[in-house]
C-alpha cells in the first residue's frame, strides 16, 4: 500500500482479536527522520466535488496545485465521495480529513493523506495515505507518514495512531518499521478483504 498503492481507509466495523497497545519500548525510541520534505495542503470539498465530476481543471483550481488523473481514478473518487459524505454528516470533521500531499518550491503533489476523522472516544486517531504511481519507492511514503505522526502528536487529544495493512503488502509493512508500531488485531473489511491492525502511541513521537 504505502509507495505501492495506499493505507487502507477501512473502518473497524468488523475487527477482531484487538489488544490495547503499551508505550513503555516506544517512548525509548527516536522519531524517524526523512531526506525527502513534504507538505499537506487542505483538499476543499469544493475541490473533492469539481474531481467527483472529473474536473481536473477546477479542481485543480481550487486547490492551488496541479493535480493529475491519479485523482479522478476510480479508488479515488470513491474516497471523495466517502469523504465529503462524513463531512456532509458533521462538519468538523474537516480538518482531520484528506490533504494533498506537495513537494518541492513548485509545489508538485505526489499523493494525498489525512485521518478517518477525529480522535474517537480512546483518543484513537486512524491514518490513510497514498503515492502518486511516478513517485513511489521515492522515499515520499515514509515522509508522508512523518508528517501525519507529526500532526497527531501536536494534539492533546490524540492518544493513539492505529494503521491498517493488507498481509501481503511488504511495502506498507516496511514503511511503518521503525515508527514503533505494535500490531494488534485484525479487520475484515467487505472492500479490501483481511487488514492487520498496528497502532503506536501518538505521544511517543512528541
Amino acid at each position: 500500500m504505502i509507495e505501492h498503492s495506499e493505507i487502507r481507509w477501512t473502518s473497524i466495523r468488523h475487527s477482531a482479536n484487538i489488544r490495547t497497545v503499551t508505550d513503555e519500548a516506544d517512548r525509548q525510541m527516536s522519531f524517524p527522520t526523512s531526506t525527502k520534505h513534504v507538505r499537506f495542503v487542505e483538499l476543499s470539498s469544493a475541490a473533492m466535488s469539481a474531481l467527483l465530476d472529473g474536473d481536473l481543471p477546477a479542481a485543480s483550481n481550487t486547490a492551488g496545485v496541479a493535480l493529475t488523473e491519479y485523482f479522478v481514478t476510480e479508488e479515488a473518487r470513491w474516497l471523495w465521495r466517502f469523504r465529503l459524505d462524513q463531512m456532509a454528516a458533521d462538519p468538523r470533521h474537516a480538518q482531520w480529513m484528506v490533504r494533498q500531499v506537495a513537494t518541492g518550491p513548485e509545489g508538485v503533489v505526489i499523493g494525498h493523506a489525512g485521518f478517518h476523522g477525529p480522535p474517537d472516544e480512546a483518543g484513537m486517531v486512524e491514518i490513510g495515505y497514498a503515492v502518486v504511481p511516478d513517485f513511489r519507492r521515492q522515499g515520499y511514503g515514509r515522509a508522508i507518514l512523518i508528517e501525519l505522526l507529526r500532526r497527531a502528536a501536536a494534539e492533546p487529544a490524540v492518544k493513539t495512531v492505529r494503521a491498517t495493512i493488507s498481509p501481503d503488502n511488504v511495502a506498507s509493512l516496511a514503511t511503518i518499521a521503525g515508527f514503533g508500531f505494535v500490531k494488534v488485531g485484525e479487520d475484515w473489511d467487505e472492500k479490501d478483504g483481511l487488514g492487520l491492525i498496528f497502532e503506536v502511541p501518538a505521544n511517543r513521537s512528541r
